[in-house]
């Protein structure tokens, strides 16, 4: 329930706090003494969009509080999904600065409108005058009649299963486009995939090739420089190996000496070692390279076939070539299996559907259960608020599409009077029958959902006398489940409450301010006398405001 709302620097409200209780409460005040201001800052705390212009002092900010306490209404699973910290006395704080730009908390935890609006529609339900319009709304509707129906969780999964039909149908569009386009260019994409495979293309063979070819281009020049290399080392006087050798020989023979002459040593001997592996590598590549014009002309011609491959498809290497070649192969494929991954996905496609038709069918036959009962129960009500000649009509429509919702259409007909024929709810229902109707549903709906705190403004509008007696008697038995809380401008309703508040205006250095109080027993004799008689409150007046409240 709702436990306080603090409002600063939002209007005319320089610095309100108001402390609410469980049960009927009773809202009332003069016409603009700040009824719909106090309304408008609860609204914003709880998500609504700021508007700067809202801002009174432009020098400081405006801040709205509200306190709910809500141990008793399961919300701990939100708090953690939202990764919001827990309190049994929940705080929403909304900061609004004077450049338009807000701050909402819950919990001292900064936090977003998605998740301010999502909290809030768990904790109240706040119904305006032109709300009542709602009631001809078909998303309404459904939602009186799946509340009664307890469809949250089938239409939760219909939902996910629409989203994924959806989905597949998108799919199955591309595809099928894909494969036409595919099938138009498949002559094309053949030879081009036959045209790299039959280049037969390997992985660095570029790099070899290339490597190869320059090795044949430059044989003499290589043959002439290895043969000097062998020369120089093989020498038999000053030959590198010779001279390598008496140096091996002069260091072995001090080796014992010293661990530093054994170390010396043993680099040179493994020099030796090395020295004679290259030279013999030199004479192995000397033996085996001739010059070849005709091997020349055959990697020249691969490598041109290769790179003209490249030029074609704007690519540097062989490993991009054969990326083509696979995409191209899998173009074909696609082509060649398009019926198969076509026949797949309505297959898929299929298998959503009847889990929506079980769905679809789940969710009208548990409305179809729960219309009479709401019926039977809003007829009741209707009848208490002096409407006995009303009758609804619910038709629940099948459809053979899949909707939203599922596959009903729902149509609310009324008929006012005996005799009379059943029209829509705007053509046959007047705007104080079209309040007491929206009151019914939402006391029906108050056993239903678990709602901490609904707040009526001037649903009582368009009615008086005795109808605004079992109007205060239908709020009186929601307040026994829920808190309630209603502005009014009936003296009739306002009696009924468990306790009284009333919004005023007063001037204070030039300057009007709205402000609201909770009001005593004598204070609540007076303000119903002067509801029922205006400011000359008379002696019949204050008896009158007595007996109301007795």
């Amino acid at each position: 329930m709702l436990t306080s709302l603090s409002i600063k620097n939002y209007a005319l409200i320089e610095n309100l706090k108001v402390d609410f209780r469980d049960k009927l409460s009773i809202i009332t005040g003069e016409t603009g003494a700040g009824k719909s201001i106090l309304l408008g800052g609860l609204a914003l705390v709880l998500g609504k969009r700021a508007d700067a212009s809202l801002v009174n002092n432009k020098d400081k900010k405006c801040i709205i509080e509200a306190e709910f306490a809500i141990e008793n209404y399961n919300l701990k699973a939100f708090f953690e999904e939202e990764d919001l910290d827990y309190e049994p006395l929940t705080t929403i704080r909304r900061e609004i600065l004077p450049n338009g730009k807000s701050r909402a908390f819950i919990n001292d935890t900064p936090t977003t409108l998605f998740t301010l609006n999502a909290l809030s529609e768990l904790l109240i339900d706040i119904h305006s005058q032109h709300e009542t319009l709602q009631l001809a709304d078909s998303d309404f509707q459904f939602q009186i009649i799946d509340s009664l129906a307890k469809n949250e969780e089938y239409l939760t999964s219909y939902s996910r299963g629409l989203v994924l039909y959806k989905k597949l149908e998108k799919e199955l569009e591309v595809i099928v486009s894909n494969q036409q386009k595919a099938q138009d260019e498949y002559d094309y994409n053949t030879f081009i995939l036959n045209e790299l495979i039959q280049t037969k293309l390997i992985e660095n063979e570029q790099e070899t090739l290339e490597e190869e070819l320059e090795k044949l281009s430059h044989v003499e020049e290589i043959k002439l420089n290895l043969s000097e290399a062998i020369q120089i080392t093989e020498e038999e006087q000053i030959g590198l190996k010779n001279l390598l050798g008496q140096l091996k020989n002069n260091i072995n023979k001090i080796a014992n000496y010293s661990k530093s002459y054994k170390q010396l040593s043993e680099r040179v001997n493994s020099l030796f070692i090395e020295l004679s592996d290259i030279v013999q590598e030199f004479e192995n590549e000397n033996e085996n390279l001739d010059y070849n014009p005709l091997e020349l002309e055959k990697i020249d011609n691969r490598l041109q076939i290769i790179y003209n491959l490249q030029t074609k498809h704007a690519v540097d290497s062989i490993d991009e070539l054969l990326a083509i070649q696979e995409k191209y192969q899998k173009k074909i494929v696609d082509v060649e299996n398009a019926a198969d991954i076509i026949n797949s996905k309505k297959v898929e496609i299929d298998q959503v559907i009847q889990n929506l038709e079980k769905l679809a069918l789940k969710i009208h036959q548990r409305r179809a259960k729960a219309i009479p009962v709401f019926t039977k129960q809003i007829q009741a009500i209707l009848t208490q608020l002096e409407m006995k000649n009303t009758r609804l009509s619910i038709n629940l429509i099948p459809s053979d599409q899949f909707l939203l919702n599922g596959k009903d259409k729902l149509e609310f007909l009324i008929s006012a009077n005996k005799g009379l024929t059943f029209e829509s709810l705007k053509k046959a229902a007047s705007g104080g029958e079209m309040s007491r109707i929206m009151l019914a549903v939402k006391s029906i709906l108050s056993k239903y959902t678990k709602l901490p705190a609904i707040i009526f403004d001037e649903i009582d509008t368009g009615v008086s006398g005795e109808v605004s007696n079992k109007i205060a008697e239908v709020m009186q038995i929601m307040s026994r489940n829920m808190q309630v809380i209603t502005i009014t401008h009936l003296p009739q309703i306002a009696a009924k409450g468990n306790q009284h508040y009333k919004v005023f205006k007063e001037e204070k250095n030039n300057i009007i301010r709205s402000d609201i109080k909770f009001l005593s027993e004598n204070e609540r004799i007076v303000e119903l006398a002067e509801m029922l008689s205006g400011k000359k409150i008379s002696d019949s007046a204050l008896a009158h405001a007595k007996q109301l409240l007795n």
